[in-house]
């Protein structure tokens, strides 16, 4: 597989000593406080890396007419590095930070007022596009062996092995005679920021294209509207480890004096949508077998048929590299996170076989009598087939005399093929009494219904419609393919300031209600007739859900309860003793007087200062603790939030997240415009397979372990990952660190065991195993990374991060994560280039732009503007995404509609998401798993219009519709049938905003133009690529 290295190439001005804490050569760093990251083994269980995003003025708008050849775009905020001290890795998130470090690397995001829509384009791109080529270098690079010289640089001697050919690389190279003396001036943090020149790939474009000798840096958007300098603002320069990331500050894009350059050709830069439509040019419609360790799969957006033949599927388990290095040593110089994103109750598509149960009767399940590792394919039988060496910890154990088989001639057990144990990734075991609660079978689990009938809800009609939708939806509740009806009990409960209970058992003609005032001390008022199989007590529930809207018609109790109505439906499943999940439909904050109450406490006064991570914090203890006692009696609290304002989602959303649960939160909900959206999300979730009362251990062969975890969980102590309940969305990010050398010829094997109630009650254990490779090479590591498991791994670990640091750290340190392992591969796994070339590997050529898209999230930019809840919100859904919704999430889909073909079954190829990329005559869907627009031009053809939406032309197209009308004709059919297949992969119902070129909501849609800069100051990408090639020339200076 080739690796192609990208290389950009902005001109330096002066060679700087390495970020403060490393050394220049990449050895450990100089000071004995690891924070995190592949410090000493101890320190695992500090906070984790994570993601952000950053913020980059969104006032620029490009020059009109040529621009004229030299500003410096960039801020460059404070890039001196004195000596390193110690406590300043910029490793991995941090404790507190050393007081040592308060340099205003990335100050505070200020608000200035800046033209509503500031990002026209004005260079035409087909100019651009001449400009680029007449500048681009082309060379033709082979693999080359690499001078033993170049590893000499204060390089740990354990890395001075062998070193493998380099990869062909693509580069981004700057002609000669381009480069402009910088400004003097790095005084105040605002020294010149190189920009990218052109990229010359080498895949086989012929022929060198004579040098532009007149082009001068080219450069990314000059500095727009409303930034003055502020040099003023930030003190003295603080000594160490301080990152610049372009235009973090008012005046951020270095407003010095001189002529402006070139813009870069976003074409020239690596794609993301290039890289998706490659590999489902190459891998798209195949069948992938998962019989090699350590191959890396397609990309979570190609569509294949997985087979498995030994490891587990990536719909099940993605790495973020599939081959491990093979010394803590080497892991540490690369800091590539090592990491598995496991989904492990991922859906199958239908031409995929379903996983086998195994049975082995009273026995059980046969594990390794030292690790407890479950029999599986890395299991090696010996001496005849009457003992079998673990693959995990290589203790020799007895085969059972059940499960005795004679081997062939190769040592491999006759019946090899027909037990999915021995040869299957991923399957099942039923599990035995002990492995159950009490060693008792488990009851099928409950769904407790829990309405919130104050007076807003009332009024709204969103108890009326959540009353109606029950009568069908509870028809539809999930059960096993063999049973005729599902074995879920259900139970229901309204609330205000109190709580009612109703009695609804079959013999009753009538549904009883009980109160519940005293909401300190809750308890279940009645056991018998609470919770009822549907089927058997139909007429008596219909009967409720027609009465409780009109038993509260007259309600004006507007205050709520919360806390006591979770903790009320965990009681009733204790005193049941059975799992099961809350359902609770809630509109405000819980201000009435009851444990759990909560004051509203957003103050924007603290963002951007090291008290903003209070927000993300649950304002009162009682919620964890509330939490711990859920998951300890398998209540999975599923919380669906109708805020018309703050309603403080970080502490109402805790108990969801350490259950395992989901969190709808529709804003304002009108009944019309988003009833559609909230009834599709509960039928999704209402039917969803879930494994319950589930508990996760994940076991490694000898060598390395799992030390951080990450997802919609609970952690009683550091192995055990518990889940009151599992759906098929759910995915747990596991990091792995090494506490040994690992042995290539075994390479790195991974166990993930989850035991589980099934849907029909059955305790059972579903196993995914997946071996990865390793290697003393860095080339190889490099060489099957997955940005898109990378992206996942990132964004959570700096999710977490937010709960103890700074947001300004945690920035820094995705920032300076990325210029790491970029640096890390272009000193020793890349072939000799100039340095002011950008290389990047092959496999990891679009990390910059996902990372990019990560800091400009909303949970990492702290600004006025966006709500607190918002934030929280987003951070609570990323927490448990696996790896397609997280790469969906960052970088939104975008299709041009008015290409569709209607003849055949193709959706058009997706667009770059930029700004540039949009046209006046044509419509563009875009969506991102929670969102979907459709972004129509001023002239976009009046046939479509018609086609979609019914009206004669563009300025009678209204935005207030949530949906297309149903229209016969095969334009509008087309287009449905595009939302339908998008929307089918996705956990959240996306509700359709439609957007019109010009108008005021295309604001909101710009925000998911990831490539442009944001409205909230984000860099685009083209800065950030630059900003991050400036880091790694610092690391390799």
């Amino acid at each position: 597989m080739s690796q192609q290295g990208y290389v950009a190439a902005p001109p330096y001005s002066q060679s700087q000593p390495g970020i403060g804490g490393f050394s220049a050569g990449f050895g450990p760093p100089n000071s004995s406080l690891h924070y995190g990251h592949y410090g000493d083994p101890n320190s695992y269980s500090a906070p984790q890396p994570g993601v952000s995003k950053s913020t980059v003025p969104f006032g620029s708008s490009a020059p009109v007419g040529p621009p004229p050849p030299g500003t410096h775009q960039f801020s460059q905020t404070n890039f001196q590095n004195g000596p390193s001290t110690p406590g300043q890795q910029p490793h991995r998130f941090q404790g507190p930070p050393p007081p040592s470090s308060t340099g205003p690397s990335y100050p505070p995001y200020s608000h200035q007022s800046q033209p509503a829509y500031p990002n026209t384009v004005s260079t035409s791109p087909t100019a651009q596009l001449a400009n680029q080529l007449n500048s681009m270098q082309i060379n033709s690079y082979g693999p080359g062996t690499t001078p033993s010289s170049r590893i000499s640089s204060g390089h740990p001697a354990s890395f001075q092995g062998p070193q493998l050919p380099p990869p062909t690389q693509q580069q981004i190279a700057l002609p000669p005679g381009s480069q402009v003396p910088p400004p003097a001036n790095n005084v105040n943090g605002l020294c010149a920021q190189p920009s990218l020149p052109p990229v010359a790939r080498q895949d086989g474009i012929p022929g060198p294209v004579p040098p532009d000798p007149n082009l001068q840096q080219l450069s990314g958007q000059p500095p727009g509207p409303g930034y003055h300098p502020q040099p003023a603002n930030y003190g003295p320069q603080m000594a160490g480890s301080q990152l610049s990331y372009p235009g973090a500050f008012p005046g951020g894009l270095a407003q010095l004096p001189g002529p402006q350059q070139k813009k870069l050709d976003p074409d020239s830069i690596p794609s993301p949508i290039q890289v998706i439509e490659n590999d489902k040019a190459s891998r798209g419609g195949q069948i992938y077998a998962t019989n090699t360790r350590g191959q890396v799969p397609p990309l979570v957006t190609t569509d294949c048929v997985i087979q498995d033949q030994g490891h587990a599927s990536p719909r099940y388990i993605r790495c973020t590299t599939y081959c491990f290095p093979s010394s803590s040593d080497m892991a540490k110089q690369a800091r590539i996170p090592l990491a598995a994103v496991i989904q492990p109750f991922a859906i199958v598509p239908p031409n995929e076989t379903p996983l086998y149960v195994v049975n082995h009767g009273e026995t059980g399940p046969i594990r390794c009598n030292r690790c407890k590792a479950y029999m599986c394919p890395f299991m090696q039988f010996i001496e005849g087939g009457r003992r079998y060496q673990c693959g995990f910890c290589n203790c020799i154990n007895d085969v059972p005399p059940f499960f005795f088989q004679h081997l062939d001639h190769i040592g491999r057990r006759i019946d090899h093929y027909e037990r999915p144990e021995l040869s299957l990734g991923s399957y099942e075991y039923v599990a035995t009494l002990d492995y159950c609660r009490n060693n008792k079978p488990p009851k099928p689990p409950a769904y407790i219904f829990m309405i919130d009938v104050s007076y807003r809800n009332i009024n709204s009609g969103l108890v009326k419609l959540i009353c109606d939708e029950l009568k069908t939806l509870l028809d539809k509740l999930p059960r096993e393919e063999q049973e005729e009806s599902s074995a879920i009990r259900v139970g229901f409960v309204t609330y205000n300031k109190v709580l009612h209970f109703f009695n609804v058992k079959s013999s009753l003609a009538q549904p009883q209600m009980m109160v519940v005032s005293d909401v300190g001390e809750v308890f279940v008022p009645l056991l018998d007739g609470f919770l009822v199989n549907f089927q058997e007590s139909r007429s008596v529930v219909i009967n409720l859900l027609d009465q409780i809207p009109e038993m509260f018609a007259d309600t004006n109790e507007s205050e709520t309860i919360f806390a006591p109505v979770i903790q009320a439906g965990m009681e009733a499943l204790k005193a049941a003793e059975c799992a099961g999940k809350l359902f609770i439909f809630h509109s405000s904050l819980p201000t009435a007087e009851a444990p759990g109450k909560l004051r509203n406490r957003d103050d924007k006064k603290l963002l951007n200062t090291d008290k903003e991570k209070t927000l993300f914090q649950p304002q009162v203890n009682s919620y964890e603790a509330l939490a711990r006692d859920c998951v300890a009696n398998g209540c999975c609290v599923n919380l669906f939030l109708f805020p018309n304002q703050y309603v403080d989602v970080a502490s109402m959303g805790l108990v969801t997240m350490y259950t395992g649960g989901t969190l709808y939160k529709y804003n304002n909900f009108q009944l019309d415009a988003d009833s559609p959206q909230f009834l599709s999300d509960l039928r999704k979730d209402v039917e969803k397979k879930t494994g319950f009362d589930a508990i996760m251990r994940v076991r490694t062969s000898t060598g390395f372990r799992a030390t951080d975890f990450f997802g919609a969980i609970y952690m009683n102590n550091t192995t055990d990952v518990e889940m009151a309940a599992v759906d098929c969305d759910k995915a747990v990010t596991v990091e792995f660190k090494h506490d040994d050398k690992l042995n290539e010829d075994s390479g790195a094997l991974i166990q993930c065991a989850v035991l589980y109630t099934s849907i029909s009650g059955q305790r059972r254990l579903r196993i995914h195993n997946i071996g990865l490779n390793c290697s003393s090479q860095l080339a190889d590591v490099y060489k099957t990374c997955e940005t898109d498991a990378l992206t996942n791994f990132f964004a959570k670990s700096a999710f977490k991060a937010i709960l103890s640091q700074p947001l300004k750290m945690v920035r820094e340190i995705l920032v300076n994560q990325t210029a790491h392992m970029l640096a890390c591969y272009r000193k020793n796994c890349a072939s000799p280039s100039a340095v002011s070339q950008l290389i990047l590997p092959d496999a990891m050529k679009v990390l910059p732009v996902y990372m990019n898209c990560l800091l400009k999230s909303c949970v990492l930019v702290g600004r006025p503007e966006i709500p607190t809840d918002e934030r929280a919100y987003h951070r609570q859904l990323v927490m448990s995404m696996g790896v397609a919704d997280t790469q969906l999430f960052f970088y939104p889909q975008l299709l041009p509609i008015h290409s569709l073909d209607l003849k055949g079954d193709t959706v058009p190829a997706a667009l770059r998401c930029s700004e540039e990329r949009l046209s006046e005559g044509g419509a563009f869907l875009l969506a991102n798993g929670l969102s979907m627009f459709l972004w129509l031009g001023v002239s976009t053809p009046p046939e479509l219009i018609q086609g979609l939406f019914n009206v004669p032309s563009f300025a009678h197209i209204s935005t207030e519709a949530t949906s297309l009308p149903d229209l016969d004709n095969p334009f509008s059919k087309k287009l449905k049938s595009i939302l339908e297949h998008i929307q089918s992969r996705k956990p959240y119902t996306m509700k359709l905003i439609i957007v019109k070129q010009r108008e005021q909501p295309e604001m909101l849609f710009r925000q998911f133009l990831v490539e442009d800069k944001s409205i909230y100051g984000g860099a685009s990408y083209v800065d950030f690529l630059c900003c991050v090639h400036k880091e790694i020339c610092q690391l390799l200076s």
